[in-house]
């Protein structure tokens, strides 16, 4: 099921022609056991607060070169980072005064996203109605969220880059806000993770932000499977891990 769902994601070209270095690593997961946020998730939270400390240290947030290059590419499409800033600016901004802690599996793919400065969304998989593709938006798709307190929803702008199934908007401004109906619980057994890239961020870089991601996750179960895709603009890199 793992490598079926893999198999039908993709990215469209017209997110490529607005960035031909971007990359992406899916890695589809089975059999985790869920659990509260223990002392292993926040001892790596607490790596992770150190680190992004380190970092800010030396640069301010908006300089750190991964920061930069997906504040540049919001505005590529008509979005304002100030306003709507990605998932990796957003976890660093909060680093000063603690991460959440939220249960295991968030605690774990927010310490990786912050460790390797790569934004890191997680989702359940079983939420999906076929397989995820990114796409710029023609402004029809569904996107349901919570605005105020209440069930909306919401509809993403023309041309936004989009995360997305059959049924509607996963994940709005690439990595910028996700979804009600695939978010994680904490019941979740069955994941997707969701790596994005830009350069200056390596190949080698991306690939061992998800091997660092899928040797944590290895230890949320004694039968936890990972199936793995790496995406780039001239095909297909082998990162098979199971």
């Amino acid at each position: 099921m793992l490598r079926e769902f893999l198999d039908g994601a993709r990215v469209d070209d017209a997110v490529f022609s607005l960035r031909p270095d971007y990359r992406a690593v899916l890695l589809a997961v089975n059999g985790l056991l869920p659990g509260p946020s223990n002392a292993s998730s926040d001892l790596l939270l607490q790596a992770a607060e150190t680190s992004a400390r380190k970092a800010l240290d030396e640069l301010p947030v908006e300089s750190l070169p991964q920061v930069a290059a997906w504040r540049e590419a919001y505005r590529s499409f008509g979005a304002k980072p100030q306003r709507t800033r990605n998932s990796l600016e957003s976890l660093l901004r909060r680093a000063a005064s603690g991460l959440p802690r939220v249960n295991r599996l968030t605690d774990i793919y927010n310490a990786v996203s912050v460790l390797h400065q790569v934004p890191l969304g997680g989702e359940d998989l079983t939420g999906y109605t076929g397989s995820p593709r990114l796409i710029r938006a023609t402004g029809v798709e569904a996107f349901d969220t919570i605005v105020g307190g209440d069930d909306v929803i919401e509809h993403p702008e023309p041309g936004e880059v989009i995360w997305c199934d059959e049924a509607g908007v996963t994940c709005r401004r690439w990595n910028w806000r996700q979804g009600r109906r695939t978010q994680l619980t904490d019941g979740t057994t069955t994941a997707l993770f969701i790596l994005d890239a830009l350069a200056p961020l390596t190949d080698d870089a991306l690939t061992a932000a998800a091997d660092d991601l899928t040797g944590h996750l290895k230890g949320l179960g004694p039968d936890v499977t990972v199936a793995s895709r790496f995406i780039t603009n001239d095909g297909e890199r082998d990162h098979e891990r199971s």
